[in-house]
């Protein structure tokens, strides 16, 4: 069983669970060290970190973003200040984005005979935040599917889904967003990309000169061997090594649980990584905003 969770998700995005509920969750299971990185927003950082204090356990303010690849490609920022202007920017911009995606995501299940309106997936959702589970969860309510994971499978994870156009922000600019808030960008769940060994190697590296500080070699369906490339990749690009269960809730992601992942395979009690995610936190902050002040249109 991990002590160190660094990818814990809340209803604050597309989790089943409250930020203290999460928290509460984390302190039974033994959690040290944990991070919450709800997907393209800091609105649960405050409650989570408030919770994470009063139950003693030690607590690193993150977020995750989606950015632009051939397949899913998430950064995970850690050490963030969440009242940055850089970052509530960037935040505005992925919101808008995610809006968009929404509209795209609903056009294209209309065209598959699932008709649903925006209306319809916002009931599914506790605040401002609509994502991939609370159209599953309004397709279970309308009849369409009967479970989300019916929902994921025959639709929201398929090859025609993935083909459609769904804007994200490059790589560059949510690394560059992370690094002016203060914190450390790292690539979330590198599998997700689906490169083989070299692809994913040169991928890295060019993900390093943009800034990238870490990699999440421990994740919560990684078994040993898993592990033991990115691990070697980790130290080939001289990057952090983190890990993290990925946790949404059960009726989110089945099978994933805090602090041991699917069937214990999340095994990560590296205190050490809180102090070496802080000494490359925001390092160059100073030079990065100098950047982005001195090139406004660069992320237009």
């Amino acid at each position: 069983m991990a002590i160190v969770d660094l990818h814990l998700h809340t209803n604050r995005s597309d989790g089943a669970c409250s930020p203290s509920d999460v928290m509460r969750l984390a302190f039974g299971s033994g959690l040290r060290l944990c991070s919450v990185t709800d997907h393209d927003t800091t609105d649960g950082i405050d409650e989570s970190r408030s919770a994470a204090d009063a139950l003693g356990i030690a607590f690193i303010p993150g977020i995750e973003i989606s950015t632009q690849a051939e397949h899913e490609q998430h950064i995970l920022g850690y050490f963030i200040d969440r009242d940055d202007p850089e970052m509530k920017k960037m935040c505005e911009r992925l919101m808008a984005l995610r809006n968009e995606r929404i509209d795209r995501t609903l056009a294209f299940l209309n065209c598959q005979g699932v008709r649903l309106t925006r209306e319809e997936v916002a009931a599914q959702a506790p605040g401002p935040y609509l994502g991939r589970p609370h159209i599953a969860a309004a397709m279970v309510r309308a009849g369409y599917v009967p479970a989300t994971r019916d929902a994921f499978q025959r639709y929201l994870a398929s090859e025609a889904y993935f083909k459609t156009p769904r804007p994200k922000p490059g790589a560059e600019e949510a690394i560059m967003a992370i690094r002016a808030a203060g914190g450390a960008a790292v690539l979330a769940h590198p599998d997700s990309l689906r490169m083989d060994g070299r692809a994913l190697d040169r991928h890295i590296a060019s993900l390093r000169a943009m800034g990238l500080a870490g990699i999440e070699c421990y994740y919560g369906t990684y078994d040993a061997s898993a592990r033991a490339g990115y691990l070697r990749l980790a130290e080939k690009h001289d990057l952090v090594v983190t890990g993290g269960s990925d946790f949404h809730g059960e009726a989110v992601k089945p099978g994933i649980r805090i602090g041991t992942g699917k069937d214990g395979l999340l095994d990560f009690d590296d205190l050490g990584v809180c102090e070496r995610l802080k000494a490359v936190a925001g390092r160059d902050r100073a030079f990065i905003l100098k950047i982005l002040k001195s090139d406004i249109s660069r992320f237009a």
